[in-house]
Parts: structure tokens; sequence; C-alpha cells
């Protein structure tokens, strides 16, 4: 066999393979440390062996709770100031999501891309739990 094909073809399946596994790892976010990620717009403000609470902000055309698409595990967001955001869901459909300073609401394990498109900063706490909450009876 002749030394530079085998090398030509040696390359080929490599770059075929690195393209496929881009493929694949773009389809499917991973999830990320948004506090070590982005430490400029998240803030740990509270931590024990059951909860994290962060603390994000974020500037008119930014992103919003991570970077790109991005995960996130099941979590409780709680708006400490108005918001309005387009969330692109994996499918590729678009939201526009509107929230007053107050709302509280809850999110299950979601893959999403979010911006601000709003003209002011956005502020939030975000409440994930660490392991499932146990029922008292």
């Amino acid at each position: 066999m002749n030394k530079s094909l085998y090398i030509d073809r040696r390359a080929l399946l490599l770059r075929g393979s690195a393209a496929v596994a881009g493929i694949l790892l773009s389809a499917t976010a991973l999830p990320q440390d948004a506090a070590r990620i982005q430490p400029e717009a998240f803030r740990v403000v509270f931590e024990n062996e059951k909860t994290r609470v962060l603390e994000f902000v974020s500037r008119p055309r930014t992103d919003v709770c991570g970077v790109g698409k991005h995960s996130h595990p099941a979590h409780l967001t709680v708006a400490l100031t108005d918001a309005k955001v387009r969330v692109t869901l994996p499918n590729g459909r678009k939201i526009v999501a509107t929230n007053k300073s107050g709302d509280v609401f809850w999110s299950d394990a979601e893959t999403h891309t979010v911006e601000n498109i709003g003209g002011n900063e956005m502020r939030a706490l975000i409440v994930e739990y660490k392991s499932a909450p146990t029922k008292r009876g």
C-alpha cells in the first residue's frame, strides 16, 4: 500500500470523526457552571449541600443565564427587575418572554439560548436544588 495514500485516509478519517463529534456536541448543550463561566454576570449568594442560589445580571443585548446554547438543571427563578428576553429552544422555536420584578417561576431541566432584548439591565435569582426535596410527614 502506498504510504502517502494511507496517511491521507487516516487524516480524512480523523477529520470526519471530528466533524461528527462537533455536530453531536452542538446538538446537545452541556451543563454549564454559570458562576465559573460568567463570573462578571453571576454571583453565588448562598450554597449548602442541598441548594445553590445564584444572582445574575445581564446588560441589554447580552446572553442571559448562560453563554450561547446551554443547559440548566431544574430550578426556581425570582425576577429582581423587569425583563424582556428572547428564548431560543433546541428545535429553533423562538419565544419572547416578559417578566415583572417579583415574578417567580419554576423551570424543569432545559436547554436553550436566552438574550436580553429589553432596554435595561436585568437581575434575577436562580435557585438550584442539588438533590430532590424530601417530603416531611
